[in-house]
């Protein structure tokens, strides 16, 4: 079957006969009124390298599979990486057309019909070598959400392998709910952690592993733990040198000397506290926090959760060691992106294989 690249890199078939052979296998290609079809450049550098068509150009002359592909990637930027994405999805029995902008294919579940079963999948195309720029995946997230489609990220790394990631704006909820202690108890400022010594307030807090870690009789509390509690008017904190009060304020401004991200982790531990997780620190496993939906004595955390800047650019080998070790562990990776606002809103990234 021979078809004819035209200018503007489209393959056409003329004859209906080939048209629609070409079309029944796979669904390639659209169906033109006159009976012919048209391929866009994925498909016909596809199908040519395949060897299921021949290509000639308007003279007549045969066009092969090196020079198809080489006019593609002078035609289009960034073609190799999204042809390396289209040709894995294909070979692995998918349907694939190009997608709406921004994304850059629409999917069909298999055995999906063309113009009967819709699309169930937005997949974009990436190199390891682009940034992970939050505010775009977070952006494009909410589109497939709003589209009721699921998004793959495909990453192609610098040997052509191919990682596939799941991304979706879950909202995490638990099931505790810490009791309020009747009066604010007293904490005792020193360094970066703050220690109640008070006992029916350490067995109130400490309930449930709800707040801070035991040590012997005492609870010590974190900076972050600390400013959420006072926050809430169950804490009032006092310097452990002098004994003075120590307003939120000043607590705070501490907090962001020891650590420059303290705004956004508080906006995401609130965030989290408010949807009646268990918020514990996540430095075991690289990340800001893990979190549990019941008791921590008694269940497993779900997620892990890296609270980042709304604009956070990092590169995507740090964000594929982050999910990598959070599914090693059997947990959710939750990327927790703050406005300046402090709005908080979530990322969840599952490595997958289509």
């Amino acid at each position: 079957m021979s078809g004819t690249v035209e200018r503007d890199g489209v393959v056409r078939f003329r004859d209906p006969a080939e048209a629609s052979s070409v079309y029944a296998k796979g669904f390639f290609g659209t169906l033109e009124e006159d009976g012919g079809l048209r391929l866009d450049r994925f498909e016909s550098v596809y199908l040519a390298e395949m060897g299921r068509i021949e290509v000639r150009d308007a003279g007549g002359r045969s066009t092969d599979w090196p020079a198809l592909f080489r006019r593609a990637v002078r035609a289009e930027r960034g073609f190799p990486v999204r042809y390396l994405v289209y040709r894995d999805l294909r070979q692995r029995g998918y349907v694939v057309r190009q997608g709406p902008p921004p994304v850059a294919f629409a999917v069909l579940p298999r055995g999906g019909i063309l113009h009967k079963t819709p699309a169930r999948f937005w997949v974009e195309a990436l190199s390891e070598r682009e940034p992970f720029d939050l505010t775009r995946v977070v952006a494009l997230a909410r589109r497939a959400q709003e589209g009721r489609k699921l998004l793959w990220l495909g990453v192609v790394d610098e040997e052509s392998d191919l990682t596939y990631y799941r991304l979706r704006r879950p909202l995490p909820t638990g099931a505790v709910t810490p009791a309020p202690l009747p009066s604010p108890t007293e904490g005792w400022l020193g360094d970066d952690r703050v220690t109640v010594l008070d006992p029916a307030a350490v067995d109130a807090l400490g309930h449930q592993l709800a707040y801070g870690s035991r040590v012997g009789e005492r609870l010590e509390l974190s900076l972050l733990e600390s400013a959420y509690l006072v926050r809430e008017g169950q804490l009032a904190i006092r310097d452990a040198k002098s004994g003075r009060p120590v307003p939120i304020e000043r607590l705070e401004a501490r907090a962001r000397r020891l650590d420059p991200r303290f705004p956004e982790r508080l906006a995401a531990y609130r965030d989290l506290r408010g949807r009646r997780l268990v918020v514990k620190t996540g430095f075991k496993y690289g990340a800001h926090f893990r979190a549990y939906p019941r008791n921590p004595e008694h269940a497993h955390a779900r997620y892990l959760v890296q609270a980042l800047p709304e604009r956070h650019v990092a590169s995507w080998p740090e964000v594929a060691g982050a999910v990598r070790v959070a599914q090693g562990v059997r947990k959710e990776f939750l990327v927790a992106s703050v406005s300046r606002e402090a709005a908080v809103h979530f990322l969840s990234l599952e490595r997958i294989r289509p």
